[in-house]
């Protein structure tokens, strides 16, 4: 769960606007003297405003603003999901929006500024710090501010007057909270409402993010239905086959099966396209079949497909954990029936990192210590290890936990040592840390 503080909260909660105004401004002049943020600031400013200062952004102007032209704008508009529901974004944040004298603002993944409505001199004022339609928001253009720090920190976030980086954009006050994708738990986009920071107030967050999480429970509904379609294709054809089977839809979601039953609703899929035999975590060698809506998986407990593919368990495979960038934490299968990747949690990082750098593997009361300096925590390290085992079943061993003997396992780190998965607490990932 995440602070308080990084929701709109903290030492700065009880003053009012125009007194954290002053306070965050004293603050900025002595983040740019020192070259870095002191307390009180709230870290989830403090972090942005460092990440400002390494990458070296004007703090006076940001960078020169890069919009996108017509037809890029539009194509993006066509492709994201957010047109989905883009009427209940409008429905929650409008009206409360024009009210305060505020706009409304939904950006991409990529923080480009996709629709922007409200009131209607608020947005002449915004024109002025080219916050437009087609605009650049992630932190490195624009600096800490609502829309790029959400972004950067996947997590609701409301940047008031001074605490923006760029002083050009301390008249402002912004709250932004991330919209995700239910299918698959990728970031869509951001809902932001902004406005002058005289007249802002901070409950605005809350709405916000209320309204970011109705729109991905409409965008859950749709799923359903989608689901409910492919379930009635696929029974007849699950109903004719002996043998091992799956109807899985395009984000792995399973709809249907027989013979076997997956420790989760979801299975992890390959990013490519599925058209040919592939190697499920949680299934193993698995041969394709299209269905109307998603796939059929066959299960080849023989290591060969009806094509003369073949897969072999005891075969070499190769894993790659990537934690060089906070919040893309990924794992990667390469093998001989294709390859896979999978977003990571923070958890799932600081557990997959510990047990790659035990190639022995691990006791429950030896990965309670690495995780919570604390060996009798058995119980919660066995129920991280059963859901981790529900999406990476094959990828993974137990008696002691371990990455699977036949796979050979990369990390990738980042450049720094001290920056290896900077939230963890956990003592292995800061013994990892330490000078070699």
């Amino acid at each position: 769960m995440r602070s308080k503080a990084s929701l709109g909260t903290g030492p700065l909660a009880d003053l009012s606007p125009a007194e954290s105004a002053r306070l965050m401004s004293v603050m900025r002049e002595a983040a740019l003297s020192r070259g870095r943020l002191p307390l009180p600031a709230r870290p989830v400013i403090g972090q942005s405003w460092d990440r400002m200062l390494r990458l070296g952004l004007d703090p006076e102007r940001g960078s020169a603003p890069r919009l996108l032209g017509i037809e890029e704008l539009e194509r993006r508009r066509q492709r994201t999901r957010l047109a989905d529901v883009l009427p209940t974004l409008h429905s929650g944040l409008l009206e409360a929006a024009e009210a305060a004298g505020h706009i409304m603002i939904i950006t991409d993944a990529d923080g480009r500024v996709l629709w922007i409505d409200g009131h209607r001199g608020v947005r002449r004022h915004a024109d002025g710090i080219a916050l437009t339609e087609g605009a650049h928001w992630a932190e490195d253009a624009a600096g800490t501010s609502g829309i790029g720090t959400a972004l950067a920190v996947r997590a609701p976030v409301r940047v008031h007057s001074a605490e923006h980086f760029v002083r050009a954009f301390h008249t402002w006050s912004c709250a932004a909270a991330p919209v995700r994708d239910p299918r698959d738990g990728r970031l869509l986009g951001i809902a932001d409402i902004s406005g002058p920071a005289a007249g802002a107030h901070p409950t605005v967050l809350s709405l916000v993010t209320a309204t970011a999480r109705w729109a991905e429970g409409e965008l859950r509904l749709a799923h359903s239905r989608e689901l409910d379609r492919l379930r009635a294709v696929a029974a007849p054809v699950l109903a004719r086959i002996r043998g091992k089977a799956v109807a899985v839809d395009p984000h792995g979601w399973v709809a249907g099966v027989t013979g076997v039953t997956p420790r989760d609703r979801r299975l992890l899929l390959p990013r490519t396209a599925l058209d040919g035999p592939v190697w499920l975590p949680a299934l193993g060698a698995c041969a394709v079949e299209p269905l109307p809506g998603g796939h059929l998986l066959r299960v080849l407990d023989t290591g060969a497909d009806e094509a003369g593919e073949l897969y072999e368990p005891g075969g070499a495979g190769r894993l790659v954990l990537d934690v060089r960038r906070p919040h893309e934490w990924a794992l990667t299968f390469a093998g001989p029936s294709g390859t896979w990747t999978h977003q990571l949690s923070a958890r799932h990082a600081e557990v997959l990192l510990v047990l790659a750098a035990s190639p022995g593997g691990r006791t429950a009361a030896q990965l309670a210590d690495d995780l919570f300096g604390d060996p009798t925590r058995t119980v919660t390290v066995r129920a991280a290890m059963s859901r981790l085992r529900r999406s990476f079943g094959a990828v993974l061993a137990h008696r002691p936990y371990r990455i699977a003997d036949q796979l050979r396992v990369d990390v990738r780190r980042p450049d720094r040592r001290e920056d290896l998965l900077p939230f963890s607490a956990a003592p292995a990932v800061a013994r990892l840390r330490e000078p070699a």
